[in-house]
């Protein structure tokens, strides 16, 4: 077996590695690169290797620098089967179809101003159509921890990653000449003792194990702290007089963010008058949560059976049209406006950031990781002044950062993950430079075999 990596390789986003195994050639994942503004440049650049050559792709989960590149890889030829949990199947369908809406507003917009500058503009990576045609790819859902032939000689199994609804990390076994060889596929994993999210499970021994490192610098806080300091914050921006942003990824994050914000609400002690879920997306996700409670956490679950609702409460209102965002931003004080994306890079929440972000008594709160080249990172670094829609805005809002809701195991969980997988080989991929080198030199002091993945670079199992 060998792998090699075409994505987050290096970097965080634009996960995509390539698996030799039984003399096939399959794909873990197939993600959008993300960040700045020649992502979608990267984004629609020639495949490194054949689509029409690839057996089959796995989908770890279904964020889009995991499974946004999919709709290219068909159109380029690609004709197997796409493997993903039930979950994945469902919220992928979602994420992409948005995705496809996204680039086609953005691109219209730009393309007036192209226009009237006399400048061609590339169209978007891939329309609704190349969508829709992916989505015929996705064989039948797959369900943890039952092996599945991939051939002759060749196995997977799918494990809960317990990092979004639906992950899983992948194990790879090839039978030859009376030996086994494993390998292992972190995918993206979570952390032990989250409210939404089991924890992940422990992988087997393997020959190499490609593991994720975005936090492998460092440790989070304690979830319970961390949602103390979220509800502290929540508290202290709403006295200031102010609304309340909190860019949130539609996937995990903002059902997290529900769900702290709905615990307050129990303890008579949520403070703002009005709470606002801006983003179609996220609450179709929601729904997709509140459809498959039964693979939550089971301490949340055991608190359904109780006959309490999940992520509503009184005061939350979900905007769904472009008018009713729009209207958001009649209220100058008292709300609480949750909307995507994640990193600030794009949808409703740069309207919000425009309209409260230079004022004094507003605040922002972001949830989970910033990767390097959004704005939501320039915003995290302490810019004074940021550009949205083509207009400079100045950042006087106090700015938090609650770094313990992140969805990513942080080091300790790394650790403790890949100590299970034995004396494996451990390449390093999803992860900034200064994560990865961290992770690696943590793991060579426990003696581990350790590189850090570099891009098209071949890496056999043994």
């Amino acid at each position: 077996m060998r792998v090699t990596p075409y994505g987050a390789a290096g970097e965080v986003t634009g996960s995509c590695h390539l698996l030799e195994i039984a003399g096939r050639r399959v794909l873990v994942d197939c993600g959008l690169f993300q960040g700045d503004e020649t992502s979608y440049a990267r984004c629609a650049e020639p495949f490194a290797f054949d689509p029409k050559g690839i057996d089959a792709v796995f989908l770890t989960h279904s964020h889009l620098d995991h499974i946004g590149r999919l709709p290219l890889l068909v159109r380029e030829g690609f004709r197997g089967p796409i493997y993903a949990t039930a979950a994945t199947r469902e919220i992928g369908r979602l994420i992409l179809m948005d995705a496809a809406h996204v680039m086609h507003e953005e691109y219209t917009h730009r393309l007036r101003k192209a226009q009237r500058q006399g400048v061609d503009l590339e169209p978007p990576p891939y329309a609704v159509q190349d969508v829709l045609i992916a989505l015929d790819r996705f064989g039948p859902p797959v369900p943890y921890d039952s092996p599945l032939s991939l051939g002759r000689n060749a196995s997977f199994t799918f494990r809960n990653a317990g990092h979004v609804l639906g992950s899983a990390f992948f194990e790879f076994e090839e039978r030859k000449r009376g030996s086994i060889q494993r390998v292992t596929f972190s995918g993206d994993l979570g952390y032990k003792g989250r409210e939404v999210m089991p924890d992940p499970v422990l992988p087997s021994p393997c020959d190499l194990v490609v593991s994720e490192s975005t936090y492998g610098d460092r440790p989070h806080r304690p979830v319970e702290e961390s949602r103390k300091e979220f509800e502290q914050a929540i508290k202290d921006a709403v006295a200031r007089g102010g609304n309340v942003v909190i860019p949130s990824f539609a996937l995990e994050r903002t059902q997290d963010v529900l769900y702290f914000l709905k615990m307050m609400w129990e303890a008579g002690e949520m403070p703002a008058r009005r709470v606002f879920l801006d983003s179609p997306l996220a609450i179709s996700i929601t729904r997709a949560y509140e459809s498959r409670l039964r693979e939550l956490n089971s301490r949340l679950v055991a608190r359904l059976d109780a006959g309490e609702e999940a992520f509503d409460f009184p005061g939350v209102e979900f905007s769904h049209s472009t008018e009713d965002s729009r209207a958001i931003n009649r209220w100058e004080s008292g709300s609480i406006i949750i909307a995507g994306s994640g990193m600030a890079n794009g949808g409703r929440v740069l309207h919000h950031l425009r309209h409260n972000l230079w004022r004094d008594n507003c605040a922002v709160i972001f949830v989970g990781f910033q990767a390097m080249g959004t704005l939501g990172r320039a915003i995290v670094d302490g810019a004074q002044k940021v550009r949205i829609f083509g207009e400079d805005v100045a950042v006087r809002a106090r700015v938090y950062t609650i770094n313990g809701l992140s969805a990513h195991a942080d080091q300790n969980g790394l650790l403790e993950w890949l100590a299970a997988t034995g004396d494996a080989g451990v390449l390093l991929v999803h992860g900034e430079p200064k994560s990865m080198e961290a992770l690696a030199g943590r793991l060579r002091e426990a003696g581990r075999r350790v590189t850090i993945a570099e891009r098209g670079q071949s890496y056999p199992a043994a």
